[in-house]
């Protein structure tokens, strides 16, 4: 394109033929008036709002935070009252404490200075906590927190002005020296023992000055003015600037509150001093009485520079005009660029070369073309897009995407054709149960398909629900689900019903029983994975029982998961090891599906029968250890410890552990000793578990069951794995740690029961266990 035909082209697009001037001053003005239109408007409507609504404003806006931020300091105040009566009525501090001699009771001292500083790390505000003891001989005693005597007649009668209170617990702004009466401190304190009529002592909470001012400077959003707090009855002042209760300010502000009356809001605007303050105020309920904050923080300093901004505004956008008639003059000169760039992007040399049609009509057409192979593309990604998604999904849950940032995940799944925007992400993880029940359609190895069917029935119900869902298998009779809801309402009511349909239709299609657990509803990408293994961890917190589970991981983190704690039977367990080494196929399988029963018993969870199940698989695997067969070898390098883990219903993991452990150490020691000596073997096992408590030997062991001491000690050796006198140190332990875990007797006495001096007791059982008797039954505990 030549020079001449682009002049013409230029003189066509902007209308200059024969009114150059006139068009182009005409536009020029055109587009000055609307440059500079936005910018007066916009210098008018701030000065006009500067003038009434900003105050308005700014004052709701204060209210509103200061109501925030009074919330928290009260919610820091009441812990510290829970914190301290709830110390001052534990029994570490009753009646005991009245007349202790501290110093011979060294131990009862230094419990008490631990529980003293552990209060006083308890909260940042905590300056100091102490222990008043009234009445001890020869004088009243001080923790602080370490032991002291008070020797100052000055000193012990403010303390004891504290026990007097009628209240037993309470604030004061208390006067801890007597030489500097003038120097007080908020303090909180207690009586102990917490609910007596007639205390001894006291509990106190020292509140450090400077932080208690800090934390009232957070109820100043602009960090000038004046907040403080106040007692009603007038007996506690507290203050974030340093001022005093009398101060003309405070006293001015007083007595303007106390105008109001309870009837008005809690926010009004003041004047003191030339300046304009918004005042926001309201009560404490605190032990026996009631608090007033008030917050009072100027707001002229903040509209001054806002009304000299808005006059700027119109003196700068009326320099604009000047500035708009250049720029809009530089700019009609380059109007045409654009359009070459399109022209010299969309097309090739040769189209361009041709010269029969127009610029515009050649772009159309170009861009025609592309449309239609953009619509190709459209269509094969619309083809792809499930299988892509779903392993997209598949790593988001997995937590793979971990080194992506919100944007990225936001922005990748958008182009997957999710609506991420204002909305909220609901994570769900369904567990099947029952496929080895007898009124199951399928078994042990149909887990893929199962997991397959289930999908495609959680997928349909979930699309009839919600606009956007998406379900993942994974092969294992578990599924993933991930909902997007609106941000602007809560879905639990849906959310809850399609738990129940889903459990319902799977009862009813696959007659197979359903654990559905869901997450809150979270509103970052990012966090998804972290929902998705809160709900896994949920799941297994379900009863060990083939019922239907929803479970709502809000309300279980709410009501807690405290329950009665599983039974792990140790007697079975014993009993279990000793019929796997002497060889007894049925008792050991009898055993063992006692002792799974038990784990079963008071309503255990899913990871209490797992855990219990993988503690007997350890102590197993260190009885085959012992009687001279290598695990390893045995199972075959197989981690037994991981497979026992993914096995989630009860007659599956009998089913595993008699096929994959019992039988092939069963089998293994079949092969090893003959019928007559196992026999043997046992009845010198029955005996010493009968006579253990006595002086046995091994001689008199051979003599009972009829044989020479030195062919038992090998035969015994050979059969299970250790020697005679490991065997019964062994039993004699167990028993010993069974007797200090469930009874109360003296050690004296439980070295007795199980056949040993006490001396040598305590010996022989810190070798083997690396701690006392004592030191044991204080941990079992």
């Amino acid at each position: 394109m030549n020079t001449g035909i682009l002049a013409k082209w230029w003189s066509r697009a902007i209308g200059l033929s024969g009114c150059r001037g006139k068009y182009y001053r005409n536009n020029l003005i055109m587009m000055l008036v609307v440059s500079a239109i936005p910018g007066i408007i916009t210098g008018g409507i701030v000065y006009w709002m500067v003038g009434g609504r900003l105050e308005s404003e700014l004052l709701q806006m204060h209210h509103q935070q200061i109501e925030q931020r009074a919330r928290n300091i009260d919610d820091q105040l009441s812990n510290l009252e829970l914190m301290l009566s709830h110390w001052a009525f534990d029994p570490q501090f009753d009646y005991s404490l009245n007349g202790l001699d501290f110093k011979r009771d060294f131990e009862r001292s230094r419990d008490i200075t631990k529980t003293l500083v552990v209060m006083q790390g308890s909260n940042t505000m905590v300056k100091q906590v102490e222990l008043y003891l009234a009445g001890q001989e020869p004088e009243p005693l001080l923790f602080n927190p370490e032991y002291g005597e008070i020797h100052s007649q000055a000193v012990s009668e403010l303390y004891d002005k504290l026990i007097e209170a009628k209240r037993s617990a309470y604030w004061t702004e208390w006067a801890f020296d007597p030489n500097r009466p003038e120097v007080k401190e908020l303090t909180l304190v207690h009586h102990i023992p917490g609910g007596s009529q007639q205390p001894f002592g006291a509990l106190l909470i020292r509140m450090d000055t400077q932080k208690v001012a800090n934390m009232l400077k957070t109820m100043t959003p602009y960090n000038v003015g004046e907040t403080f707090l106040v007692q009603n009855t007038g007996d506690l002042f507290a203050s974030a600037g340093g001022s005093s209760s009398n101060s003309p300010f405070v006293t001015e502000l007083r007595a303007k509150i106390k105008e109001r009356g309870p009837a008005q809001k809690s926010s009004f605007f003041f004047e003191w001093d030339g300046a304009t303050y918004t005042v926001t105020y309201g009560e404490f309920s605190r032990i026996s009485t009631e608090w007033t904050y008030v917050s009072a923080s100027p707001i002229t300093s903040i509209t001054s520079p806002v009304m000299f901004i808005s006059k700027l505004i119109l003196v700068v956008s009326f320099s604009a005009l000047l500035l708009a008639a250049l720029l809009s003059w530089i700019a009609s000169r380059r109007m045409y660029s654009p359009i070459k760039r399109l022209f010299k992007t969309l097309l090739s040399e040769d189209i361009k070369t041709e010269g029969k049609e127009d610029e515009f009509t050649l772009i159309e057409r170009q861009w025609q073309n592309l449309h239609w192979e953009s619509h190709d593309l459209q269509r094969k990604l619309a083809e792809q897009l499930p299988h892509v998604k779903e392993s997209f999904l598949n790593q988001l849950l997995q937590g793979h995407l971990y080194a992506y940032s919100e944007q990225d995940l936001r922005r990748r799944m958008e182009r997957f054709r999710w609506e991420v925007e204002n909305k909220r992400f609901i994570v769900f993880y369904v567990q099947l149960m029952g496929i080895t029940s007898l009124e199951g359609k399928f078994r042990s190895g149909d887990e893929g398909l199962v997991s397959y069917a289930a999908a495609n029935i959680i997928g349909e119900l979930a699309m009839q629900r919600f606009s956007q869902s998406d379900t993942i298998h994974f092969h294992d009779l578990t599924a993933g689900i991930l909902l997007v809801v609106p941000e602007d309402r809560s879905a639990d009511a849906e959310v809850h019903s399609f738990s129940e349909e889903l459990t319902r239709t799977i009862n009813v299609i696959l007659k197979m029983r359903v654990t559905v657990a869901f997450s809150a509803p979270i509103s970052s990408i990012s966090d998804i994975p972290l929902a998705f293994e809160e709900v896994k961890q949920a799941a297994s917190y379900r009863p060990f029982s083939n019922e239907n589970q929803i479970i709502d991981i809000e309300r279980l983190d709410q009501e807690g998961t405290d329950e009665a704690e599983p039974t792990y039977s140790f007697t079975l367990e014993r009993e279990l090891i000793q019929a796997m080494r002497t060889g007894q196929e049925e008792e050991a399988y009898r055993l063992l599906a006692d002792f799974l029963e038990a784990l079963k018993a008071k309503g255990a969870k899913t990871i209490d029968v797992q855990q219990g199940m993988l503690h007997l698989l350890g102590h197993v695997q260190h009885a085959i250890m012992q009687s001279g067969i290598d695990p390893k070898r045995l199972f075959m390098g197989v981690n037994l410890y991981e497979a026992l883990s993914q096995i989630r219903e009860p007659e599956l993991i009998l089913i595993w552990f008699k096929e994959k452990v019992v039988a092939p150490y069963l089998k293994e020691l079949s092969q090893r000793s003959n019928a007559e000596v196992k026999i043997m073997i046992e009845q010198a096992m029955i005996y010493l578990q009968q006579n253990y408590a006595r002086d046995v030997s091994l001689d008199s062991c051979a003599d009972e069951i009829g044989t020479n001491s030195f062919f038992l000690s090998k035969s015994f050796k050979q059969v299970t794995g250790s020697n005679f006198i490991d065997y019964l140190t062994e039993l004699r332990m167990d028993r010993a740690k069974e007797l200090l875990r469930e009874t109360k007797l003296r050690i004296s006495e439980v070295a007795e029961q199980v056949g040993y001096q006490h001396s040598y007791f305590n010996r022989i059982f810190k070798k083997l266990e690396g701690m006392t008797p004592t030191h044991y039954r204080e941990l079992g505990k």
